[in-house]
């Protein structure tokens, strides 16, 4: 049998990593697209929906109504573009950043469960991968689409 090279390696690992802490998503109550969105406007700011359509790789129509959702739940709003009175910008709540929040929480428990037996220099390569990963994305440009 043919040696893994590492990026098969990560990005069989990376799967089923993001399979295992998604399944604690379903216990925020508002669904996979909408906690993806709303951690873009946590990390990213107030978006245009067109920003926000573009983060998240999916159409316009299909961000409205994802909005239009978190809206609905009091998660976000959308407010007058300073500089462009034609646009709006989607703005996270208050509500929308504890619950996302409260989101993140869950899915570090279940990281730290998971990793609970490892060694100290274990968790140390782990840290180490991961400020590699960081870098790399930061450093190579925008991701193909």
């Amino acid at each position: 049998m043919e040696e893994r090279k590492p990026p098969d390696l990560m990005h069989s690992a990376a799967i089923h990593l993001l399979r295992r802490v998604a399944r604690v998503d379903d216990e925020s109550g508002i669904g996979p697209a909408r906690l993806s969105a709303l951690s873009v406007l946590v990390y990213r700011g107030a978006l245009t929906l067109s920003e926000l359509a573009d983060a998240e790789r999916v159409t316009a129509p299909t961000m409205t109504r994802v909005v239009d959702g978190l809206e609905r739940d009091s998660l976000a709003r959308r407010e007058p573009h300073p500089e462009d009175g034609r646009s709006v910008r989607v703005v996270v709540t208050a509500r929308g950043h504890g619950l996302f929040q409260h989101a993140r929480r869950r899915r570090l428990d279940v990281l730290d469960d998971l990793f609970a037996g490892a060694s100290a220099t274990e968790l140390g390569t782990l840290a180490r991968a991961a400020e590699i990963i960081e870098r790399a994305l930061s450093t190579r440009g925008p991701s193909r689409k």
